[in-house]
């Protein structure tokens, strides 16, 4: 379970990343996956950022006028983002050996929710919110 409040999927980030700092010591190569999926995710924050940037600039410049509340909303972008690669960035400089220190909560997760959060995580990627348009086409 999530608490409110802070990013559903920061906190999501921060579970599996727990996971597979726990297990180092059984299998290396979960060093590596750890550090796959924070690169990975503060790639796929740059992209979302630059896209929505980009989509709004474009819905600006066809409506020919700039709303104030389209300033709001890539400001609110922006903001996420930052916090989101504050975080990434914040992991990244913390040893691995250091990390559980830093856990959310005491709860740990197991296998099979660390399969879950991949799974579901990767749900929210954008080829998989658009494989089922490539397989109808």
């Amino acid at each position: 379970q999530v608490s409110g409040g802070e990013d559903e999927i920061q906190q999501l980030q921060k579970a599996l990343l727990d996971y597979l700092d726990e297990n180092t010591e059984i299998d290396a190569s979960l060093v590596f996956s750890r550090k796959f999926y924070v690169a990975q995710w503060f790639r796929d924050t740059t992209m979302e950022t630059e896209k929505a940037i980009k989509s709004q600039k474009d819905e600006d410049s066809s409506e020919g006028t700039h709303h104030a509340k389209d300033v709001e909303t890539t400001g609110q972008i922006m903001h996420r983002a930052e916090s989101r690669k504050k975080f990434l960035r914040s992991i990244i400089k913390t040893a691995p050996s250091q990390f559980t220190t830093l856990k959310m909560n005491s709860d740990t997760v197991d296998y099979e929710d660390a399969c879950l959060i991949v799974r579901y995580l990767a749900s929210m990627r954008p080829f998989a919110q658009s494989f089922d348009i490539y397989l109808t086409q």
